[in-house]
C-alpha cells in the first residue's frame, strides 16, 4: 500500500507505481512463514494520541539562541495548569544526510552508493502576499529577493510562491528561473478593495462596526459618509448611516476573503515543505493582514508546521512603517472633520499593529523570526533565510483532555534562567473529535518520511546499492537491516510478537518526491529462534527502477508499539 500517494497527489513528480511483489528473504534469514512473514500492506498499530507539540526558541540577553537547556529547565502551562513534558528534543538544524558505504552488505551484488555533490539540504519557500502587497512594496521586496538569492548555497533549493497563485515556481537551484519568477510578481488585491470609496471604511473599522458593535467607529463612518456624499447636511444622517453600514459589510467581506486566501496559500506551502527531505523554511513576505475570523485556521497552520518541522519566518514588507494622516495614495483625501480624521488616525495605528500580529504569531509559534520596523529588506531576508541555531520541541498530553474545539492558552517559562527571551506558540485549539488511529499512524509515518530527522528508537541500519541494467536504466536497492535481538517483543501464545512497518522513499536531486514502497514484517518468533538463530539480524529489501542521476533515500521503520527509526541517505547513479 502506498500511503504517500494521496498525500502528495498535487506535488508528486510521478504516479505511485503498482505494488511490488514481496521479495524472498536473503539466505541468512529463517524462512518459516509462521515465524517471519513479509507482506505488502498495513497492520493495526498502537497510536500516540493527544500529543501537543510546542516549538521553543530561547535567546539570551544578547539575542543569541541558547542550546544548553534540558527538559528539567522548562515549565509548560496549559490554561495556567502545569503540564508534564513527555517529549523533549533539542534541534540543531544541519544536514542529516549521510554518504552510504555498503561494502559490508553481501546479500546484493552491485556498486555501493556514494553521496552526490550539492545534494539539497535546505528548502526555502518565498511566499509573497501579493493579495495584500501594494505596488510600491512589490518593487522593494522583489529587488531585495533578487539580491538575497545571489547568496544561495549549492545545497539550497528555493521556491517562489504567491498568495494569489499567479506566480508559482517549485523548488530549484536554477537562479535564472528564480529571477524570472520574481519579475512576474504584481500587486493583486481582490477586485473592489483596491481604492477606497465613500465612505472610506477600512477592514479594521469594518470589524469594529460589524463584529464588535463599536458605536464610535459607526459614528466615524457615518460622519465620513455625510461629508463626502451629502456635503455635511445633517438631514441625511439616516442615509449616511446606511451607507456606512453597507460599506462596512462590503469591506468586511473583502477582508475576510483576502485573509482566507492568504491562509490557504500558507497552508499549501506548509504541505509542500512537509514533502521536502531537509531543513524547511517559509519566508512570508507581507504587509500583514487582520485575522478576525480564522483563529483556528491560524492555530492549525502552526500545529501542522511544527509537526512537519517547517519554520515560518515573516518579513514586514512595509519596512519602517509610519501612519500617514488621511491614508496613503489608495485613499481619497482626508476628511476636514477633526472627529473623523482624529479617530481614523487612531484606527490606522491600531490596524497597523494588528496586521503585524498574525506574522509575529506564525513566526514565534513555529520557531521562526519576525523581521519588521526596518527598511533594510535585503538584510531581513538574509536573516530569515538562516534558521536559528537551536530549537526545543516540548510535547505534552493535556490532562483531562476534551474534544470540544476550545482554545487553550499556552505559556512556556525557564525559571532558572535570567534575562532570556522565549518564543513559542500562544496556544492551540483542541480537536472536536478523536483522531482515527489509522490516520494518526499514517501521519506519523508520513511526517517521518518527509523529514530529515534521525530517529533511533529501533535498531535499524540503512544500506543502498545499485546495478546498471542498461546504459539508461538501473536498479536501486534499499536495505533495512534490523537487529532483531534488540527489538522489544510481546509474548503471546508462546511466541515473541511484533510487527514492523518499513517504508522506503525516493526523492530526486531537488527533493521532489518520486515514489515510495511500504512493507510489513510480521514476527512470531519462537524462543529458540530469537535466542540462537538471528545473530545477523533480519534484512528487508526494496528495489526501485531508476534512471541515472542523484537521489535522496529515506527509510522509516515503525513497530506496533509506536517506536520508530528513520534515516536518510544520498546516492549517485552514473
Amino acid at each position: 500500500m502506498y500511503l504517500v500517494c494521496a498525500f502528495l497527489l498535487v506535488f508528486a513528480t510521478s504516479l505511485c507505481p503498482a505494488q511490488q511483489a514481496p521479495t524472498s528473504p536473503p539466505p541468512n534469514q529463517p524462512t518459516a512463514e509462521s515465524e517471519i512473514t513479509e507482506q505488502q500492506g498495513t497492520t493495526t498499530l498502537k497510536v500516540k494520541v493527544n500529543l501537543v507539540l510546542v516549538r521553543v526558541v530561547v535567546r539570551d540577553s544578547r539575542g543569541r539562541p541558547m542550546g544548553n537547556l534540558r527538559k528539567e529547565d522548562f515549565q509548560l502551562f496549559d490554561d495556567k495548569k502545569p503540564q508534564s513534558i513527555t517529549k523533549f528534543s533539542v534541534e540543531q538544524p544541519n544536514s542529516a544526510i549521510v554518504s552510504l558505504d555498503n561494502t559490508t552488505e553481501p546479500a546484493i551484488e552491485g556498486t555501493p552508493a556514494t553521496k552526490p555533490a550539492n545534494i539539497p539540504e535546505h528548502y526555502i519557500a518565498f511566499l509573497f502576499d501579493d493579495v495584500h502587497l501594494q505596488a510600491s512594496d512589490v518593487i522593494q521586496v522583489r529587488n531585495a529577493a533578487v539580491q538575497q538569492l545571489r547568496s544561495m548555497q549549492p545545497t539550497d533549493r528555493a521556491a517562489i510562491f504567491s498568495t494569489s497563485g499567479q506566480t508559482m515556481l517549485d523548488f530549484t537551484d536554477d537562479r535564472a528561473k528564480l529571477h524570472d519568477a520574481l519579475l512576474q510578481l504584481r500587486s493583486r488585491p481582490i477586485a473592489g478593495s483596491g481604492v477606497s470609496d465613500c465612505p472610506d471604511v477600512s477592514y479594521y473599522m469594518a470589524d469594529l462596526i460589524q463584529n464588535k458593535n463599536d458605536s464610535v467607529a459607526l459614528q466615524v463612518a457615518t460622519q465620513d459618509a455625510l461629508d463626502c456624499a451629502f456635503g455635511g447636511d445633517r438631514r441625511s444622517i439616516t442615509a449616511a448611516q446606511s451607507m456606512a453600514q453597507a460599506a462596512a459589510m462590503r469591506e468586511l467581506s473583502f477582508g475576510e476573503h483576502e485573509t482566507r486566501i492568504a491562509f490557504g496559500a500558507l497552508a499549501r506551502s506548509v504541505q509542500r515543505l512537509a514533502a521536502a527531505p531537509g531543513q524547511r523554511t517559509i519566508i512570508l513576505v507581507s504587509p500583514g493582514f487582520l485575522n478576525v475570523q480564522d483563529l483556528q485556521t491560524e492555530s492549525e497552520i502552526i500545529d501542522r508546521a511544527t509537526r512537519a518541522n517547517v519554520v515560518i519566518s515573516a518579513l514586514d514588507a512595509r519596512g519602517l512603517y509610519t501612519v500617514i494622516p488621511g491614508g496613503d495614495a489608495s485613499h481619497r483625501g482626508g476628511s476636514a472633520n477633526p472627529f473623523v480624521s482624529g479617530n481614523k488616525s487612531l484606527y490606522q495605528s491600531a490596524s497597523a499593529s494588528a496586521n503585524a500580529d498574525v506574522m509575529a504569531d506564525l513566526a514565534y509559534g513555529t520557531g521562526g523570526t519576525f523581521f519588521h520596523n526596518s527598511n533594510d529588506l535585503k538584510a531581513g531576508l538574509d536573516r530569515l533565510a538562516s534558521m536559528p541555531e537551536y530549537f526545543y520541541v516540548l510535547g505534552f498530553s493535556p490532562q483531562n483532555f476534551k474534544y470540544d474545539g476550545r482554545f487553550h492558552k499556552l505559556k512556556v517559562t525557564v525559571p532558572g534562567a535570567k534575562d532570556v527571551n522565549i518564543q513559542a506558540r500562544q496556544g492551540y485549539f483542541a480537536p472536536k473529535h478523536a483522531t482515527d488511529p489509522a490516520e494518526q499512524i499514517k501521519r506519523e509515518i508520513e511526517d517521518a518520511l518527509f523529514s530529515q530527522d534521525v530517529l533511533q528508537e529501533l535498531p535499524v541500519q540503512l544500506h543502498t546499492q545499485f546495478f546498471k541494467t542498461s546504459d539508461t536504466d538501473a536498479k536501486l536497492s534499499v536495505l533495512a537491516r534490523i537487529d532483531v535481538k534488540r527489538v522489544h517483543f510481546q509474548k503471546l501464545d508462546g511466541r515473541n510478537r511484533n510487527n514492523l512497518t518499513v517504508v522506503s522513499g525516493l526523492f530526486d536531486r531537488n527533493g521532489n518526491f518520486v515514489t515510495a514502497n511500504e512493507k510489513v514484517l510480521q514476527m512470531r518468533l519462537k524462543d529458540d529462534t530469537l535466542a540462537t538463530k538471528l545473530d545477523s539480524g533480519v534484512t528487508m529489501r526494496t528495489s526501485f527502477d531508476v534512471k541515472p542521476g542523484s537521489y535522496l533515500v529515506r527509510l522509516v521503520v515503525r513497530d506496533d508499539q509506536g517506536l520508530m527509526a528513520a534515516q536518510s541517505g544520498a546516492v549517485d547513479v552514473p
